[in-house]
Protein backbone atom coordinates (compact mmCIF):
# COMPACT_ATOMS: atom_id res chain seq x y z
CA UNK A 1 0.00 0.00 0.00
CA UNK A 2 1.46 3.40 -1.09
CA UNK A 3 1.21 6.68 0.74
CA UNK A 4 -1.21 9.54 0.56
CA UNK A 5 -0.40 11.54 -1.43
CA UNK A 6 -3.31 14.52 -0.98
CA UNK A 7 -5.00 16.01 1.58
CA UNK A 8 -8.08 13.62 3.31
CA UNK A 9 -11.29 14.36 1.55
CA UNK A 10 -12.93 14.90 4.92
CA UNK A 11 -9.88 16.96 5.90
CA UNK A 12 -11.04 19.43 8.52
CA UNK A 13 -10.13 23.15 7.17
CA UNK A 14 -10.44 26.06 9.15
CA UNK A 15 -9.35 28.59 11.64
CA UNK A 16 -8.87 28.72 15.75
CA UNK A 17 -9.78 31.47 18.68
CA UNK A 18 -10.43 31.74 22.39
CA UNK A 19 -13.15 32.64 23.93
CA UNK A 20 -10.70 35.11 26.49
CA UNK A 21 -8.80 35.99 23.54
CA UNK A 22 -11.86 37.35 21.36
CA UNK A 23 -15.65 37.59 22.98
CA UNK A 24 -14.98 40.33 25.65
CA UNK A 25 -18.11 41.30 27.36
CA UNK A 26 -16.51 40.06 30.42
CA UNK A 27 -19.42 40.23 32.55
CA UNK A 28 -22.47 40.11 30.43
CA UNK A 29 -25.44 38.17 31.04
CA UNK A 30 -24.23 36.85 34.06
CA UNK A 31 -20.56 35.89 33.08
CA UNK A 32 -18.22 35.42 36.20
CA UNK A 33 -14.49 36.43 36.13
CA UNK A 34 -11.91 34.31 35.00
CA UNK A 35 -7.88 34.43 35.61
CA UNK A 36 -7.68 35.88 32.04
CA UNK A 37 -9.26 39.05 32.76
CA UNK A 38 -6.85 39.42 35.58
CA UNK A 39 -3.89 39.96 32.82
CA UNK A 40 -3.40 43.56 31.94
CA UNK A 41 -0.04 42.92 30.26
CA UNK A 42 -0.63 39.24 29.12
CA UNK A 43 -0.24 35.79 30.63
CA UNK A 44 3.58 37.21 30.99
CA UNK A 45 2.99 40.08 32.70
CA UNK A 46 1.64 40.77 35.97
CA UNK A 47 -1.46 39.58 37.47
CA UNK A 48 -4.35 41.74 39.43
CA UNK A 49 -6.64 40.62 42.20
CA UNK A 50 -8.56 42.28 42.75
CA UNK A 51 -8.71 44.28 39.24
CA UNK A 52 -7.55 47.65 39.28
CA UNK A 53 -8.99 50.58 38.83
CA UNK A 54 -8.32 52.95 35.47
CA UNK A 55 -6.29 50.26 34.32
CA UNK A 56 -7.08 48.32 30.47
CA UNK A 57 -7.34 45.18 30.45
CA UNK A 58 -7.60 43.72 27.01
CA UNK A 59 -9.79 41.22 27.39
CA UNK A 60 -12.81 42.46 28.93
CA UNK A 61 -13.37 43.87 25.57
CA UNK A 62 -11.45 42.07 22.87
CA UNK A 63 -12.54 42.14 19.66
CA UNK A 64 -15.94 41.93 20.72
CA UNK A 65 -16.65 38.34 19.15
CA UNK A 66 -19.49 37.95 21.76
CA UNK A 67 -21.35 40.67 19.70
CA UNK A 68 -19.79 40.27 16.01
CA UNK A 69 -19.59 36.12 16.06
CA UNK A 70 -22.57 36.33 13.32
CA UNK A 71 -20.81 38.55 10.83
CA UNK A 72 -17.27 37.00 11.57
CA UNK A 73 -18.57 33.66 11.07
CA UNK A 74 -19.67 34.83 7.64
CA UNK A 75 -16.00 36.24 6.86
CA UNK A 76 -14.75 32.87 7.71
CA UNK A 77 -17.20 31.04 5.60
CA UNK A 78 -16.06 33.26 2.45
CA UNK A 79 -13.19 31.31 3.02
CA UNK A 80 -14.89 27.86 3.31
CA UNK A 81 -14.20 26.88 6.80
CA UNK A 82 -15.75 23.56 7.56
CA UNK A 83 -14.39 23.49 10.82
CA UNK A 84 -13.93 26.47 13.34
CA UNK A 85 -12.12 26.18 16.54
CA UNK A 86 -12.78 28.18 19.91
CA UNK A 87 -13.25 27.45 23.63
CA UNK A 88 -16.54 27.50 26.33
CA UNK A 89 -15.61 30.12 28.38
CA UNK A 90 -16.12 28.35 31.95
CA UNK A 91 -17.32 31.55 33.73
CA UNK A 92 -20.39 32.26 31.40
CA UNK A 93 -21.90 28.49 32.06
CA UNK A 94 -20.73 28.60 36.27
CA UNK A 95 -20.08 32.52 36.50
CA UNK A 96 -17.78 31.24 40.02
CA UNK A 97 -17.28 27.76 38.75
CA UNK A 98 -18.77 25.94 42.39
CA UNK A 99 -22.31 26.81 41.69
CA UNK A 100 -24.87 23.79 41.52
CA UNK A 101 -27.26 25.70 38.93
CA UNK A 102 -25.79 26.96 35.14
CA UNK A 103 -26.01 30.19 34.35
CA UNK A 104 -28.59 30.06 31.39
CA UNK A 105 -27.98 32.97 29.09
CA UNK A 106 -24.22 31.96 28.83
CA UNK A 107 -25.74 28.71 27.57
CA UNK A 108 -27.61 30.29 25.24
CA UNK A 109 -24.80 32.12 23.70
CA UNK A 110 -23.21 29.02 22.78
CA UNK A 111 -26.08 27.41 20.95
CA UNK A 112 -26.58 30.56 19.15
CA UNK A 113 -22.89 30.40 18.33
CA UNK A 114 -22.48 26.56 17.49
CA UNK A 115 -25.73 27.06 15.72
CA UNK A 116 -24.15 29.72 13.71
CA UNK A 117 -21.09 27.89 12.56
CA UNK A 118 -23.20 24.59 11.91
CA UNK A 119 -26.12 26.81 9.25
CA UNK A 120 -22.67 27.95 7.74
CA UNK A 121 -21.04 24.58 7.37
CA UNK A 122 -18.61 24.44 9.99
CA UNK A 123 -17.64 21.49 12.47
CA UNK A 124 -17.37 23.20 15.89
CA UNK A 125 -14.32 22.13 17.56
CA UNK A 126 -14.26 23.21 21.11
CA UNK A 127 -11.90 23.17 23.97
CA UNK A 128 -13.49 23.08 26.94
CA UNK A 129 -10.60 24.51 29.12
CA UNK A 130 -8.35 27.04 27.21
CA UNK A 131 -6.87 29.41 29.97
CA UNK A 132 -10.10 30.34 31.37
CA UNK A 133 -10.75 28.90 35.01
CA UNK A 134 -13.11 31.21 36.91
CA UNK A 135 -11.00 33.80 38.65
CA UNK A 136 -13.44 32.65 42.41
CA UNK A 137 -11.72 29.00 41.96
CA UNK A 138 -8.46 30.16 41.35
CA UNK A 139 -8.37 32.83 44.07
CA UNK A 140 -10.63 30.35 46.89
CA UNK A 141 -9.93 27.44 46.18
CA UNK A 142 -5.59 27.33 45.10
CA UNK A 143 -7.08 26.50 41.47
CA UNK A 144 -6.14 23.13 40.33
CA UNK A 145 -3.91 22.13 42.80
CA UNK A 146 -7.10 21.54 44.89
CA UNK A 147 -9.11 18.46 44.26
CA UNK A 148 -12.27 20.46 44.28
CA UNK A 149 -11.38 21.34 40.69
CA UNK A 150 -12.43 17.46 39.52
CA UNK A 151 -15.98 17.81 40.60
CA UNK A 152 -16.81 21.53 39.31
CA UNK A 153 -15.14 20.40 36.40
CA UNK A 154 -17.16 17.46 35.96
CA UNK A 155 -19.95 18.98 36.58
CA UNK A 156 -19.53 21.59 34.02
CA UNK A 157 -18.40 19.04 31.36
CA UNK A 158 -22.02 17.37 32.21
CA UNK A 159 -23.85 20.62 31.73
CA UNK A 160 -22.15 21.34 27.77
CA UNK A 161 -22.01 17.88 27.12
CA UNK A 162 -26.18 17.39 27.53
CA UNK A 163 -26.62 20.65 25.87
CA UNK A 164 -24.26 20.60 22.92
CA UNK A 165 -23.75 16.76 22.54
CA UNK A 166 -26.05 16.82 19.26
CA UNK A 167 -24.08 19.64 17.93
CA UNK A 168 -20.48 19.29 18.51
CA UNK A 169 -18.06 16.05 17.59
CA UNK A 170 -15.00 17.47 18.30
CA UNK A 171 -13.94 18.11 21.85
CA UNK A 172 -10.29 18.95 23.85
CA UNK A 173 -10.06 18.57 27.17
CA UNK A 174 -7.99 21.50 28.11
CA UNK A 175 -5.75 23.76 25.98
CA UNK A 176 -1.93 23.29 26.04
CA UNK A 177 -1.72 21.34 29.32
CA UNK A 178 2.13 21.25 29.12
CA UNK A 179 2.30 25.01 29.59
CA UNK A 180 1.67 24.00 33.01
CA UNK A 181 5.57 23.40 33.47
CA UNK A 182 6.51 26.79 31.35
CA UNK A 183 3.28 29.51 32.56
CA UNK A 184 1.40 27.21 35.29
CA UNK A 185 -0.57 30.52 36.45
CA UNK A 186 -2.93 30.70 33.11
CA UNK A 187 -3.08 26.79 32.41
CA UNK A 188 -3.75 25.28 35.98
CA UNK A 189 -4.95 28.94 37.79
CA UNK A 190 -1.43 27.91 40.13
CA UNK A 191 -0.48 30.67 42.02
CA UNK A 192 2.09 30.10 44.69
CA UNK A 193 3.96 31.89 47.36
CA UNK A 194 7.61 32.44 47.03
CA UNK A 195 8.28 30.45 50.11
CA UNK A 196 6.23 27.65 48.20
CA UNK A 197 7.53 24.69 45.65
CA UNK A 198 6.24 25.83 42.66
CA UNK A 199 7.40 22.51 41.08
CA UNK A 200 5.35 20.16 43.83
CA UNK A 201 1.93 22.67 42.81
CA UNK A 202 2.14 22.07 39.54
CA UNK A 203 3.01 18.72 39.25
CA UNK A 204 0.07 17.90 41.63
CA UNK A 205 -2.13 20.41 39.83
CA UNK A 206 -1.65 18.66 36.35
CA UNK A 207 -2.30 15.41 38.15
CA UNK A 208 -5.42 16.64 39.18
CA UNK A 209 -5.81 17.29 35.56
CA UNK A 210 -5.20 14.40 34.24
CA UNK A 211 -7.76 12.91 36.25
CA UNK A 212 -10.65 15.42 35.42
CA UNK A 213 -9.35 14.95 31.50
CA UNK A 214 -9.63 11.00 31.83
CA UNK A 215 -13.23 11.45 33.47
CA UNK A 216 -14.44 13.80 30.86
CA UNK A 217 -13.22 11.49 28.22
CA UNK A 218 -15.43 8.98 30.30
CA UNK A 219 -18.18 10.89 30.54
CA UNK A 220 -18.05 12.72 27.20
CA UNK A 221 -17.79 8.76 25.82
CA UNK A 222 -20.93 8.00 27.85
CA UNK A 223 -23.16 10.87 26.99
CA UNK A 224 -22.21 11.43 23.25
CA UNK A 225 -21.63 8.43 21.54
CA UNK A 226 -19.22 9.12 18.43
CA UNK A 227 -17.82 12.00 19.96
CA UNK A 228 -13.99 12.86 19.63
CA UNK A 229 -12.39 13.84 23.11
CA UNK A 230 -8.75 15.16 22.66
CA UNK A 231 -5.92 16.50 24.27
CA UNK A 232 -4.42 19.65 23.34
CA UNK A 233 -0.50 20.66 24.00
CA UNK A 234 1.82 23.25 22.80
CA UNK A 235 4.52 21.07 20.66
CA UNK A 236 6.46 23.55 19.10
CA UNK A 237 10.21 21.91 18.96
CA UNK A 238 13.78 22.66 19.90
CA UNK A 239 16.72 20.68 18.43
CA UNK A 240 20.12 20.50 19.87
CA UNK A 241 22.23 23.40 19.06
CA UNK A 242 25.58 21.21 18.49
CA UNK A 243 26.12 17.57 18.08
CA UNK A 244 27.74 18.07 21.72
CA UNK A 245 26.31 15.09 23.43
CA UNK A 246 25.52 17.23 26.47
CA UNK A 247 23.44 18.97 24.50
CA UNK A 248 21.78 16.34 22.79
CA UNK A 249 21.18 14.48 25.98
CA UNK A 250 19.59 17.96 27.78
CA UNK A 251 17.47 18.80 24.62
CA UNK A 252 16.03 15.62 24.90
CA UNK A 253 15.33 15.91 28.67
CA UNK A 254 14.03 19.50 27.80
CA UNK A 255 11.44 17.69 25.27
CA UNK A 256 10.57 15.02 27.25
CA UNK A 257 9.21 18.16 29.81
CA UNK A 258 6.54 18.74 27.88
CA UNK A 259 5.76 15.01 25.91
CA UNK A 260 4.89 14.31 29.31
CA UNK A 261 1.70 15.44 29.53
CA UNK A 262 0.84 14.23 25.92
CA UNK A 263 2.42 10.53 27.40
CA UNK A 264 -0.18 10.79 30.41
CA UNK A 265 -2.94 11.84 27.90
CA UNK A 266 -2.84 9.31 25.06
CA UNK A 267 -0.55 6.48 26.22
CA UNK A 268 -2.87 6.37 29.54
CA UNK A 269 0.13 5.71 32.21
CA UNK A 270 2.83 7.98 33.87
CA UNK A 271 6.28 7.14 32.06
CA UNK A 272 8.58 6.08 34.52
CA UNK A 273 11.39 8.74 33.70
CA UNK A 274 9.24 11.32 35.55
CA UNK A 275 9.82 9.52 38.81
CA UNK A 276 13.64 10.80 38.73
CA UNK A 277 12.30 14.62 37.69
CA UNK A 278 10.34 14.22 40.77
CA UNK A 279 13.21 13.11 43.11
CA UNK A 280 15.59 15.63 41.66
CA UNK A 281 12.56 18.48 41.98
CA UNK A 282 11.61 17.33 45.55
CA UNK A 283 7.80 16.58 44.38
CA UNK A 284 5.71 14.26 46.05
CA UNK A 285 2.60 14.16 44.11
CA UNK A 286 -0.44 12.70 46.04
CA UNK A 287 -3.10 10.14 44.14
CA UNK A 288 -6.03 8.40 45.48
CA UNK A 289 -6.78 5.40 44.83
CA UNK A 290 -8.25 4.59 41.59
CA UNK A 291 -6.89 7.63 39.57
CA UNK A 292 -4.09 5.77 38.00
CA UNK A 293 -6.87 2.95 37.05
CA UNK A 294 -8.82 6.16 35.57
CA UNK A 295 -5.83 7.28 33.55
CA UNK A 296 -5.33 4.06 32.13
CA UNK A 297 -8.90 3.19 31.18
CA UNK A 298 -9.56 6.44 29.44
CA UNK A 299 -6.74 8.09 27.25
CA UNK A 300 -7.64 10.93 24.72
CA UNK A 301 -9.21 9.65 21.21
CA UNK A 302 -6.32 12.01 19.03
CA UNK A 303 -3.71 14.15 19.88
CA UNK A 304 -4.39 18.07 18.99
CA UNK A 305 -1.35 21.01 19.10
CA UNK A 306 0.17 24.13 18.61
CA UNK A 307 3.22 24.51 16.28
CA UNK A 308 4.76 27.90 15.81
CA UNK A 309 8.51 27.25 15.65
CA UNK A 310 11.50 26.10 16.83
CA UNK A 311 14.39 27.33 18.72
CA UNK A 312 18.03 25.28 19.92
CA UNK A 313 18.85 24.43 23.39
CA UNK A 314 22.59 24.79 24.76
CA UNK A 315 23.64 22.55 27.44
CA UNK A 316 23.38 24.60 30.48
CA UNK A 317 20.61 26.95 29.66
CA UNK A 318 17.77 27.19 31.87
CA UNK A 319 14.04 25.49 30.79
CA UNK A 320 12.19 28.45 29.86
CA UNK A 321 9.39 29.47 27.89
CA UNK A 322 5.81 31.14 27.10
CA UNK A 323 2.68 30.26 25.04
CA UNK A 324 4.71 29.51 22.07
CA UNK A 325 7.02 27.14 23.18
CA UNK A 326 10.29 26.96 24.47
CA UNK A 327 12.67 29.25 23.99
CA UNK A 328 16.01 28.90 23.99
CA UNK A 329 19.70 29.90 21.37
CA UNK A 330 18.10 30.85 18.20
CA UNK A 331 19.30 29.23 14.95
CA UNK A 332 21.26 30.96 12.42
CA UNK A 333 19.82 28.50 10.27
CA UNK A 334 16.12 30.74 10.50
CA UNK A 335 14.01 33.75 10.42
CA UNK A 336 12.24 35.12 13.24
CA UNK A 337 9.49 37.14 13.62
CA UNK A 338 9.63 40.92 15.17
CA UNK A 339 8.40 38.80 18.39
CA UNK A 340 11.50 36.48 18.03
CA UNK A 341 9.42 33.29 16.66
CA UNK A 342 11.73 31.08 14.51
CA UNK A 343 10.31 30.16 11.17
CA UNK A 344 10.23 26.77 10.54
CA UNK A 345 8.42 24.32 8.40
CA UNK A 346 10.60 21.57 7.98
CA UNK A 347 10.50 21.84 11.83
CA UNK A 348 6.61 21.19 11.43
CA UNK A 349 7.37 18.03 8.91
CA UNK A 350 9.55 17.00 11.70
CA UNK A 351 6.59 17.34 14.60
CA UNK A 352 4.10 16.01 13.10
CA UNK A 353 6.78 12.38 12.77
CA UNK A 354 7.60 12.89 16.19
CA UNK A 355 4.04 12.80 17.76
CA UNK A 356 2.58 10.04 15.41
CA UNK A 357 5.26 7.77 15.97
CA UNK A 358 5.21 8.26 19.49
CA UNK A 359 1.52 7.96 19.92
CA UNK A 360 0.43 6.11 16.39
CA UNK A 361 -2.89 8.19 17.29
CA UNK A 362 -4.34 10.57 15.19
CA UNK A 363 -3.01 14.33 14.84
CA UNK A 364 -4.66 17.70 14.52
CA UNK A 365 -2.99 20.66 14.21
CA UNK A 366 -5.72 22.99 15.90
CA UNK A 367 -2.86 26.04 16.15
CA UNK A 368 -0.13 27.35 13.45
CA UNK A 369 0.11 30.70 12.30
CA UNK A 370 2.36 33.90 12.40
CA UNK A 371 2.64 37.17 14.17
CA UNK A 372 2.96 40.33 12.51
CA UNK A 373 2.76 44.05 12.22
CA UNK A 374 0.60 44.86 9.50
CA UNK A 375 0.09 48.38 8.03
CA UNK A 376 -2.64 49.70 5.65
CA UNK A 377 -1.12 50.38 2.30
CA UNK A 378 -1.97 53.64 0.30
CA UNK A 379 -4.25 51.41 -1.42
CA UNK A 380 -6.28 51.30 1.69
CA UNK A 381 -4.99 47.46 1.55
CA UNK A 382 -3.12 45.39 3.60
CA UNK A 383 -0.62 42.86 1.57
CA UNK A 384 0.76 40.41 4.37
CA UNK A 385 2.81 37.72 1.51
CA UNK A 386 4.38 37.46 4.61
CA UNK A 387 1.52 36.05 6.08
CA UNK A 388 0.52 33.56 2.81
CA UNK A 389 4.36 32.16 2.40
CA UNK A 390 4.30 31.02 6.22
CA UNK A 391 1.36 29.36 5.96
CA UNK A 392 1.75 28.02 2.54
CA UNK A 393 5.48 26.45 3.35
CA UNK A 394 3.63 24.59 6.62
CA UNK A 395 0.77 23.78 4.67
CA UNK A 396 3.62 21.69 2.10
CA UNK A 397 5.14 20.46 5.35
CA UNK A 398 1.63 18.82 6.14
CA UNK A 399 1.67 17.37 2.62
CA UNK A 400 4.76 16.05 3.23
CA UNK A 401 3.93 14.20 6.50
CA UNK A 402 0.52 12.72 5.17
CA UNK A 403 2.72 11.17 2.77
CA UNK A 404 5.18 10.32 5.20
CA UNK A 405 2.14 8.14 6.82
CA UNK A 406 1.01 10.39 9.48
CA UNK A 407 -2.66 10.19 10.21
CA UNK A 408 -4.22 13.88 10.15
CA UNK A 409 -7.26 14.89 10.90
CA UNK A 410 -7.39 18.99 10.07
CA UNK A 411 -5.69 22.23 10.57
CA UNK A 412 -6.96 24.93 12.27
CA UNK A 413 -4.72 28.03 11.35
CA UNK A 414 -4.51 30.48 14.86
CA UNK A 415 -6.13 32.79 13.99
CA UNK A 416 -7.99 33.55 11.27
CA UNK A 417 -9.26 37.18 13.15
CA UNK A 418 -6.95 39.33 14.52
CA UNK A 419 -7.34 38.56 18.26
CA UNK A 420 -5.52 40.17 21.42
CA UNK A 421 -2.32 37.96 22.19
CA UNK A 422 -2.04 34.94 24.91
CA UNK A 423 1.47 36.42 26.11
CA UNK A 424 1.23 39.72 25.39
CA UNK A 425 -2.10 41.05 25.53
CA UNK A 426 -1.16 43.25 22.16
CA UNK A 427 -3.25 43.91 18.96
CA UNK A 428 -0.39 44.54 17.52
CA UNK A 429 0.85 41.25 16.98
CA UNK A 430 -1.31 40.39 14.35
CA UNK A 431 -2.15 36.59 12.79
CA UNK A 432 -5.80 36.28 11.06
CA UNK A 433 -6.66 36.88 7.16
CA UNK A 434 -9.12 39.28 8.53
CA UNK A 435 -7.89 42.66 10.33
CA UNK A 436 -9.45 44.39 13.42
CA UNK A 437 -9.12 48.07 13.52
CA UNK A 438 -7.41 48.10 17.47
CA UNK A 439 -4.80 49.43 18.86
CA UNK A 440 -2.55 48.16 21.72
CA UNK A 441 -4.60 50.63 24.22
CA UNK A 442 -8.00 49.82 22.77
CA UNK A 443 -8.48 52.34 20.74
CA UNK A 444 -10.42 51.46 17.49
CA UNK A 445 -13.62 51.39 15.20
CA UNK A 446 -13.73 46.53 15.55
CA UNK A 447 -13.81 47.44 11.86
CA UNK A 448 -13.16 44.37 10.18
CA UNK A 449 -11.05 43.95 6.51
CA UNK A 450 -10.16 41.39 4.40
CA UNK A 451 -6.45 40.74 3.63
CA UNK A 452 -4.54 39.64 0.64
CA UNK A 453 -3.75 36.23 2.64
CA UNK A 454 -8.15 36.11 3.15
CA UNK A 455 -8.45 35.22 -0.81
CA UNK A 456 -5.06 32.93 -0.95
CA UNK A 457 -6.48 30.80 2.37
CA UNK A 458 -9.85 30.63 1.01
CA UNK A 459 -8.48 29.66 -2.39
CA UNK A 460 -6.20 26.76 -0.45
CA UNK A 461 -9.70 25.07 1.12
CA UNK A 462 -11.46 25.11 -1.84
CA UNK A 463 -8.62 23.17 -3.49
CA UNK A 464 -8.03 20.93 -0.46
CA UNK A 465 -5.00 22.19 0.29
CA UNK A 466 -3.57 21.71 -3.89
CA UNK A 467 -3.68 25.33 -4.85
CA UNK A 468 -1.03 26.83 -2.94
CA UNK A 469 0.06 29.46 -5.43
Amino acid sequence: MYSEEKFPKDFLWGGAIAANQAEGAYLEDGKGLSIADGFPDGFRGRFDYPLQENTYYPSHEAIDFYHHYKEDLALMEGMHFNAFRTSIAWSRIFPNGDETEPNEKGLQFYDDLFDEMLKRGMEPVITLSHYETPMHLAMEYGGWTNRKLIDYFLRFCRVVFERYGKKVKYWMTFNEINNMRRTPRNAGAVFVKPEENLDQAIYQASHHMFVASALAVKLGHEMMPGAKIGGMFSLSNVYPNTCNPQDVFETLELRRSSLFFSDVMMRGKYPKYIYRIWDQKNVNVQMEEGDLEIIAQYPCDYLAFSYYRSTTHVYGEPFCGHTGGDQGTPNPYLQSTPWGWQIDPLGFRYTLNELYDRYQKPLFVVENGLGQIDEIAEDGKIHDEYRINYTREHIRAMKEAIKDGVELMGYTYWGPIDIISAGTGEMKKRYGFIYVDKDNEGHGTLKRMKKDSYDWYAKVIKSNGEDLD
